[in-house]
């Protein structure tokens, strides 16, 4: 049972705060504000997959 719960639970959460946390630095490291990562931090915490679809798409190249 605890097995399952890892699985189905902490590890995509793990997951999550790990690609949220890479969207802020790439933010910042793009030479962004801190508003803007921040505003991708929460972006990408709180919608995870649609989040990090948009970052991925608005980001400068």
């Amino acid at each position: 049972m605890l097995l399952i719960l890892f699985f189905f639970i902490l590890i995509p959460f793990i997951l999550n705060l790990l690609t949220s946390i890479w969207a802020y630095r790439d933010a910042i490291r793009r030479g962004n504000s801190k508003e803007y990562a921040i505003g991708m931090l929460l972006l990408t915490l709180f919608f995870p997959i649609i989040g990090l679809i948009i970052y991925l798409l608005i980001r400068n190249d």
